[in-house]
């Protein structure tokens, strides 16, 4: 019999994540202080969820943004008290775990694109957390700003994303609608990088 369950199920926007984002951000906040570079680092509600009227995976993604990167032995002693585990994907290539991959106009050093990925199961929380120099931490709040001032774009991703969705039932796990989102962040790269440098101050 072949299994029904759709690891990339979408679910309606719900409000409750921004209030279920800010909480944890506080709780994050207060764990890594005393952390080198902590006085400056940003913390960010990312992804679907962060965008009103958007229909998400029901995960919330949070991003750290600090340098340096702390070492992950220091941070897994940090966030295991608040539930978060240390994510390694669920397949050997899986994306955006160790590394982000390279993209957009902004010149950058390799090593900028290195992460670390932390799990919350409680909470259904994701934590990315890079370099506070990383192009990817910007892409991700320009991305999401975009989104929430471009109802055309955000009805354009949200077709997409349905669309991807429905290809992974049965499958055992969502890396590939992942990758499909590439296609569309490919298209509209230069389009929010151009909004950002107009509208972000």
């Amino acid at each position: 019999m072949v299994d029904q369950t759709n690891p990339a199920e979408l679910v309606e926007y719900r409000a409750a994540w921004a209030q279920q984002a800010a909480q944890v951000l506080d709780a994050v906040a207060t764990a890594i202080a005393g952390l080198p570079g902590q006085e400056s680092a940003r913390l960010d509600h990312i992804g679907s969820t962060a965008v009103p009227g958007l229909a998400a995976k029901p995960f919330v993604d949070l991003q750290l943004r600090i340098s340096p990167l702390p070492a992950e032995h220091d941070l897994v002693l940090l966030l295991e008290p608040l539930g978060f585990v240390r994510a390694r994907g669920s397949r050997p290539d899986s994306p955006g775990v160790d590394r982000d991959l390279p993209r957009g106009s902004l010149p950058a050093d390799p090593r900028v694109w290195q992460k670390l990925l932390f799990w919350n199961e409680e909470e259904q929380v994701i934590l990315h957390v890079r370099r506070a120099d990383s192009p990817w931490g910007l892409y991700t709040a320009w991305f999401r700003d975009w989104l929430r001032a471009n109802p055309e774009a955000r009805s354009r991703y949200e077709k997409i994303k349905r669309a991807l969705s429905t290809q992974q039932v049965g499958k055992a796990d969502y890396d590939d609608y992942t990758r499909g989102k590439t296609q569309f962040f490919d298209e509209v790269q230069a389009e929010f990088e151009s909004w950002a440098a107009h509208s972000v101050r």
